[in-house]
């Protein structure tokens, strides 16, 4: 079942690619047979068009017979550039009408953080509005890296922590609990990860959340908690992330290197790249660490990659979203069956959940 946007507000690049039908959306939304999305996209700049290509795909792939209408949202008190902002202005709404909204579920994404303290980011209050919004106005809440960050330290009080070099590449989770979100989804999970912070998995299940993937190396990355009305969702990884997505991140670290924006050579993602490419890209970090210019980039190791980088989590991806649309599908003829509107309380596959053994 193809996505449902609204003609007016999808991106171009969607619109080229086919995979928007909105001749039949306002025939679903007027019969209240699909459900309905909300898209958060708070990423930095050069991801933003990135990124809701991603989630559009993902959303796409995993919807199967279920209509799924999305609208794009964002957060105000994010400093952008003038060609950022153009875009948001052309296919955006400001939250501040999510808020007098009611959706199936809803999506949030994180940003690159700019002060140690989360509470001090000019988007803060606006962000924690949007958590309170979710947890009476939504079945199920999806957030994102940064945003599942931002969701606990709001909501319990749960800071994160540094780990030093940043956690970048694709890792193995193992299943560590029952819930209906991973129903087939092959045990170990992979998944990718980028980000400088974590949260502790003590801190959390004491605070009543259910981690239902771990990692040995990479730590937590899925977790729940029902909140309100809501089932709130969090992932530390990028499980929406596209198969060239980690290498595009490298490569732009790179170019801050030689820019001198950042002191230290980028590790490469690790269990991502085989060993042919590890090693041009190796020999590619010796020029560079040697001669550190920014017009080193034109020899980047670029085109001998093109094609070939797949994303070993994609299917894996799809089904966590597919159970996660089946669940609000769930909870909407739950609702409907209750009260014959979409207002009511949590479906039952929220009580899914199980303690690990």
């Amino acid at each position: 079942m193809p996505l449902l946007l609204d003609k007016r507000c999808t991106p171009t690049h969607w619109i080229n690619s086919g995979g928007a039908d909105s001749q039949i959306c306002a025939d679903q939304q007027r019969t209240g047979t699909c459900l309905r999305v909300a898209l958060v996209n708070n990423m930095p700049d050069p991801a933003i068009e990135d990124t809701e290509a991603q989630f559009f795909a993902l959303l796409d792939s995993a919807s199967g017979h279920i209509p799924v209408r999305v609208d794009l949202f964002s957060l105000p008190g994010i400093a952008r550039s003038e060609r950022a902002q153009l875009h948001l202005n052309a296919f955006y709404q400001s939250t501040e009408r999510l808020l007098n909204q009611r959706f199936d579920g809803v999506i949030i994404t994180g940003t690159e953080p700019r002060q140690a303290d989360l509470c001090q980011e000019p988007y803060w209050q606006a962000l924690t509005q949007l958590f309170d919004w979710a947890e009476r106005h939504t079945t199920s809440a999806v957030l994102s890296c940064l945003a599942a960050h931002a969701g606990v330290l709001f909501s319990d009080g749960i800071s994160r922590r540094p780990i030093g070099d940043k956690r970048f590449g694709v890792f193995e989770h193992e299943i560590v609990a029952d819930h209906s979100l991973l129903r087939g989804v092959p045990s170990p999970v992979r998944i990718p990860h980028s980000r400088w912070n974590e949260l502790d998995e003590h801190a959390l299940r004491s605070a009543g959340y259910s981690i239902l993937t771990r990692s040995p190396e990479a730590g937590v990355d899925l977790f729940v908690k029902q909140k309100k009305r809501s089932l709130f969702v969090h992932f530390q990884g990028h499980p929406e992330y596209a198969g060239k997505t980690p290498f595009k991140e490298y490569r732009r670290d790179v170019r801050r290197y030689l820019r001198k924006e950042r002191e230290s050579y980028p590790s490469f993602p690790k269990y991502y790249f085989d060993e042919h490419g590890a090693n041009l890209l190796t020999a590619f970090r010796e020029e560079a660490m040697a001669y550190r210019d920014e017009r080193l980039m034109d020899r980047f190791p670029e085109a001998q990659f093109n094609g070939s980088l797949r994303s070993s989590w994609q299917s894996s991806a799809s089904r966590l979203y597919r159970n996660w649309l089946e669940w609000l599908e769930e909870g909407r003829t739950e609702a409907f069956s209750k009260q014959g509107s979409i207002e009511s309380s949590a479906p039952p596959l929220a009580r899914a959940v199980q303690s690990p053994s």
